[in-house]
């Protein structure tokens, strides 16, 4: 997708009909309506691609992924929260479950396919060993404090965290993720910055005026927007479709969590077939960062809140495959340096992950 120096029609248009499509959601135009909503996501996903990719050119990595990644995440955050207030007590898994299959999906699916189509393409690629093993170590913290250790406190039975546990926690969370931001964007930078590509056209262009980047920011919110409650709109017929088969309902989850990250995950994968494997993995492993380091800090505050208990902890299946998951990430990624195996073992975690999901 190539950047150009004014904004293509389409991606103006294409959030605009999303957005046009939700509105009519409302109406119950009856089931072939779901094609007009399908089309709608998809066009908005594509058009917040490439509105990213243009902010990004302008304000240059790494500040361009992490443009990307809290963008997708405060919507999420939005999206839980409101999800959590609008069901009650019945929610108090939501934000445990989204989390785990975030993680899940950049860890193994995206990072996955971008480590097995960048080295098809280029055979072996590198990257910054020095941003990664911080991205990775930040994660694994966050990951394992507030979805593994409340399975194993004592003040609280069951996989809860006490109301001051609860708040300790959030805390450490907020301070873990500022700290790899001011890391990241300010003390270590140079840990983050790409190789650029010789032979990527794209890098090298002149980057768009400041004018063309704002609009693109603002239309990147509105096209998340709609990413966001165009899945939420298509859930009630996923549903129907996944108890139609026999499959538990966690596969909705997994399935919204997808598309709500399919934005990053295609910018992603471009920029490693672009033999940009650091700003592939910025994104991938900055978006699941942002994702935890910001998701439990807000729920927290819905529970102390409303004073509803917040289900944190993972079942024995889904800690082997977490902690599965960063034992191999920090093996594949911890040379600097990437073929099509380490590609190959992630997507088999991740194949495995959603296998066990179908079949528990």
């Amino acid at each position: 997708m190539k950047i150009s120096p004014t904004l293509p029609i389409w991606s103006i248009a294409a959030p605009i009909a999303g957005w046009i499509f939700l509105g009519g959601a409302s109406f119950n135009f009856g089931g072939a309506y779901t094609i007009l909503l399908v089309a709608g996501l998809l066009g908005s996903v594509l058009a917040a691609v490439y509105h990213a990719e243009v902010v990004a050119h302008r304000v240059g990595e790494p500040y361009g992924t992490l443009v990307l990644a809290l963008a997708v995440t405060l919507i999420e955050v939005a999206l839980i929260v409101s999800l959590m207030l609008a069901g009650g007590e019945e929610t108090t898994g939501l934000a445990r479950d989204t989390v785990f299959a975030a993680i899940m999906i950049i860890l193994n699916g995206i990072v996955g396919i971008c480590l097995l189509v960048g080295a098809s393409h280029h055979k072996e690629q590198s990257f910054g060993l020095l941003g990664v093993s911080a991205s990775l170590a930040t994660l694994a913290a966050i990951a394992v404090l507030t979805l593994v250790l409340p399975n194993y406190t004592s003040s609280a039975v069951g996989p809860f965290y006490s109301p001051s546990q609860l708040a300790f926690i959030a805390v450490i969370s907020l301070i873990l993720y500022g700290t790899f931001v001011l890391v990241q964007t300010v003390r270590h930078r140079d840990y983050f910055l790409p190789e650029e590509a010789i032979n990527d056209e794209d890098v090298h262009a002149a980057p768009p005026s400041n004018k063309i980047a704002l609009v693109s920011g603002g239309l990147l919110l509105v096209c998340l927007g709609a990413v966001v409650l165009l899945a939420k709109s298509l859930a009630p017929t996923l549903e129907t479709a996944v108890a139609s088969v026999g499959a538990p309902k966690t596969l909705v989850g997994i399935i919204i969590a997808a598309v709500v990250l399919l934005p990053e995950g295609l910018a992603a994968v471009r920029a490693a077939r672009a033999n940009r494997l650091q700003t592939s993995l910025n994104l991938a492993l900055g978006s699941a960062l942002a994702s935890i380091g910001l998701t439990i800090p807000a729920v927290a505050i819905v529970s102390l809140t409303t004073g509803w208990t917040l289900s944190l902890g993972l079942d024995i299946k889904s800690t082997v495959l977490l902690l599965l998951s960063f034992i191999v990430a920090a093996f594949s990624l911890g040379t600097g340096r990437t073929t099509v195996m380490q590609g190959t073992v992630h997507l088999v975690i991740f194949a495995v992950y959603l296998f066990t999901t179908i079949v528990p």
